[in-house]
């Protein structure tokens, strides 16, 4: 039986990504392996949020060929769908198939898998597929497969044109159209580690319609989507049904859910249903234990948002909210749809409404034309918010995005300090709250089995079977002393702090 292994880089929309196509290869009878050494198929599903994403997806292709030099490595992800020649002539890549092609990835490897020779699929094995258009770069034409021949793709192929080159004999199958056509939306639960055996992560949105000038994502990942209600529900009362009992919904735009959906009767009258009428909906039709909610832009986060929260002891207490600079210039250079004033009246809300929760943000350094004095507005900002946690990036410039023309790049040494003064920074704020629950009571849910033997032998303290990690409601790593199993929810008094996690004695 054919083996296959799916590696994921990047964000969690990445990693459900990942998820729905080892379920694609599972549909087709193939078998997962443990390493890709051991595959048939390894499929590399890449980001290219950062020239350093870029750089990790071509380590890996060099890696996996140099390991296991037969195998077929099929390149997937958003670095596939932004630069497929680039990687298409890389040694050892099989196919490049981008976002657009995502939903028939196990479908496309596997039929080119078989029809394989010593030289690049020929072009009888490419028009096999059912309106797929053959092009070779270089001889200035095109032509679109015969509507007589043998279907081998699902019908829904016919929406979208892809584009296959085959240029020469280093130069691999490419598939990949235009995404902002793409209308299909791969969902399947994830979750956070490999050997993680709680919160499953649901990926319910992807795609984004806002342009903020250094963003590459819209033009890998498309429009704004939704998964439909009802599948999510559907989804939820599954993971609900085999036993978990925190689930976290993500996207790419979470807070846009909804917005392209068909219109219903929400509140007595007809419009499409929002974010918030989602919360309603897993909190009032299915049995979910406690529901989290990953990163939602400042535009999104609605009074009645914050309230839900607020309310419901069904959510966690936990807001991560992308702030990217506290200066209004370099928020206006970013296109961001806020202003740092704006941004301020949420985090303020959300603290008086959340008195304990935890909050995050992700902050931008190094935009082309920061200054100093506008990276110290930044560096005041978060001074002055009740931030728990801040995910500091420094600024990569991604080809075709505004922000890459513009001038005043800022140079890589001083990016880096500023990247080392938020970091600091944040450090300082994360002790400060860990510190205010010491001597206090907090409810977490245990994320490792005592079973999970790689995880005992990553940390001694683990290893001596005295400690099990946890999470706190409010995004808070947390040591609880004895062996727990996975996915229990418990009480722990917190006892102190070591090695930036709380250390804490379970209360029965």
């Amino acid at each position: 039986m054919a083996s296959f292994y799916v590696e994921n880089f990047g964000c969690r929309a990445t990693q459900a990504d990942g998820a729905a196509i080892e379920h694609q290869f599972r549909e087709r009878g193939l078998t997962r392996a443990n390493v890709p050494a051991q595959a048939e198929i390894v499929v590399l599903n890449t980001c290219t949020v950062t020239a350093a994403a870029d750089q990790d997806a071509r380590a890996a292709i060099r890696r996996i060929h140099r390991q296991n030099p037969k195998c077929q490595i099929v390149v997937t992800g958003c670095y596939a769908q932004r630069a497929p020649d680039e990687i298409a002539v890389m040694p050892g890549v099989s196919q490049v198939i981008g976002n657009s092609h995502k939903h028939q990835l196990a479908e496309i490897a596997v039929l080119l898998d078989i029809t394989r020779s010593p030289t690049i699929a020929g072009s009888q094995d490419i028009e096999a597929f059912e309106g797929v258009a053959l092009s070779w770069e270089g001889h200035g034409f095109s032509r679109a497969a015969s509507e007589e021949k043998t279907p081998a793709l699902a019908p829904e192929v016919r929406h979208f044109v892809p584009i296959t080159t085959l240029t020469s004999e280093n130069r691999s199958p490419i598939f990949v159209s235009d995404i902002f056509a793409h209308t299909e939306l791969l969902a399947a639960p994830v979750f956070d580690a490999p050997n993680e055996r709680t919160r499953p992560n649901l990926k319910v949105q992807d795609g984004c319609d806002n342009r903020c000038s250094f963003c590459v994502i819209p033009y890998v990942r498309g429009h704004s989507r939704s998964l439909p209600l009802p599948q999510i529900l559907h989804e939820t009362n599954a993971l609900v049904g085999a036993g978990y009992r925190e689930v976290v919904i993500s996207g790419i735009n979470l807070g846009r859910w909804g917005r392209d959906l068909s219109q219903e009767v929400w509140g007595g009258r007809p419009r499409p249903p929002r974010f918030e009428d989602l919360i309603r909906a897993i909190l009032d039709q299915t049995k979910l234990e406690k529901l989290r909610i990953s990163s939602v832009e400042p535009m999104d986060w609605s009074d009645e948002l914050i309230r839900l929260l607020a309310q419901s002891p069904r959510i966690a207490k936990h807001a991560h909210v992308p702030m990217q600079s506290g200066s209004d210039t370099v928020l206006r250079r970013m296109h961001r749809k806020y202003r740092p004033w704006h941004y301020r009246e949420k985090i303020e809300k959300i603290r008086a409404a959340m008195p304990t929760a935890g909050i995050g943000a992700d902050v931008m350094v190094g935009f082309p034309g920061e200054t100093d004095a506008e990276f110290h507005e930044t560096v005041r900002m978060i001074e002055y918010l009740p931030f728990t946690y801040l995910h500091v990036f420094t600024y990569s410039p991604r080809p075709g995005t505004p922000a890459t023309a513009m001038r005043d790049q800022v140079p890589v040494h001083v990016a880096r300090e500023r990247n080392r003064i938020l970091r600091e920074r944040a450090t300082e704020k994360k002790l400060a709250f860990m510190e205010s629950f010491v001597g206090k009571t907090v409810e977490a849910i245990t994320l490792h089995s005592h079973s999970d033997a790689m995880r005992w032998d990553e940390d001694p303290r683990l290893s001596e079977g005295n400690f099990t990690e946890a999470l706190t409601d409010n995004y808070l790593k947390l040591q609880v002393e004895g062996r727990h199993d996975a996915n229990r929810w418990v009480k722990a008094e917190v006892v102190g702090i070591e090695t930036a996690e709380l250390i804490g004695v379970a209360v029965y």
